[in-house]
């Protein structure tokens, strides 16, 4: 049995994939196994990772973000799981890092670290992107100092993530309804894990130094992904509150008022292009969240009949 499992998910990433895993085997950490889920890839992912023979291969024909990480957990040996995406690379003290926290804190659930961005060859990040939207590209930076998480718009993010397995058996695992799954850019699932382990007595902590670095796909650098990727946020933030208990009416309100302040900012900052369009994509996310919340008491009308 290692002493932590680093897992990485993967579906048709071969262009990132050996890099990533190649950050896992000069890892600092004396004992640990590398497990890749391949999540119905149909690209190279198998010869990628079978030419490194250290490490364990793992198929999985149902696509799902979520759906990947639960077998990741189920193949893994270790009561410690560290997530690393397929674009992302660890620094060598990533996992020295993350195991050191969870064997100093018993009350400690889930941990992640600072994540910076690597831009493509010859793009540079774009006039109207500003610092809180690159989040949404996988940026996280709460300082250098450790924090403890106390609500889940904090919670790390699910490229650089490490959760104890007691906690994860514990709520039942990943919720496969969260998580991106194929093109469908849904979310919220480590939102949703922050928010039960905060429930329920556990702790949360970001943690610098558990350094990874993130890709920045070329195909994402344009004003319609993030568009997109706000839509699904906001039908994410959706689903999010059903498995809650948040759902009904209240949703309308909710979601209105949100509306109305992402029109207000955008029209604010009218004359600052990075502004202005992180209210729009704040915006065009919640009218997924309503376009949601109304197909869902539609049906739930229905069913009542």
């Amino acid at each position: 049995m290692s002493k932590i499992s680093a897992i990485i998910c993967t579906h048709n990433r071969e262009k990132y994939l050996g890099a990533a895993i190649d950050s896992l085997l000069a890892q600092d950490f004396p004992d640990y196994e590398i497990i890749v889920v391949d999540n119905a890839s149909s690209d190279r992912t198998r010869e990628i990772v079978q030419a490194r023979p250290s490490v364990k291969y793992v198929y999985e024909q149902i696509t799902g973000l979520s759906v990947a990480r639960n077998t990741g957990a189920k193949s893994a040996t270790s009561q410690i799981l560290a997530y690393l995406d397929d674009d992302a690379v660890a620094n060598p003290n990533w996992l020295s890092v993350l195991y050191a926290a969870y064997q100093s804190n018993e009350k400690l659930a889930i941990a992640g670290g600072k994540v910076t961005l690597i831009w493509p060859e010859g793009i540079l990040p774009p006039t109207w992107l500003s610092d809180d939207l690159a989040g949404n590209l996988g940026a996280y930076n709460l300082g250098d100092k450790i924090v403890y998480i106390d609500r889940p718009g904090l919670t790390p993010r699910g490229l650089n993530y490490s959760i104890r397995r007691k906690f994860l058996e514990e709520i039942g695992g990943f919720d496969v309804n969260l998580g991106r799954v194929g093109k469908k850019l849904l979310s919220n699932e480590e939102l949703l894990m922050t928010e039960q382990a905060l429930n329920r007595g556990w702790q949360v902590a970001y943690i610098p130094e558990a350094l990874v670095q993130h890709n920045v796909s070329p195909e994402r650098v344009n004003r319609q992904w993030f568009l997109s990727r706000g839509w699904w946020q906001g039908i994410s933030e959706y689903y999010r509150e059903q498995l809650v208990g948040k759902a009904g009416v209240k949703q309308l309100g909710r979601g209105g008022e949100r509306l109305m302040y992402g029109v207000y900012k955008s029209m604010k900052y009218f004359r600052h292009p990075d502004r202005r369009f992180e209210n729009l994509v704040y915006s065009y996310g919640q009218i997924g969240y309503l376009s949601a919340v109304i197909m869902g008491l539609f049906s739930a009308a229905k069913r009542e009949k």
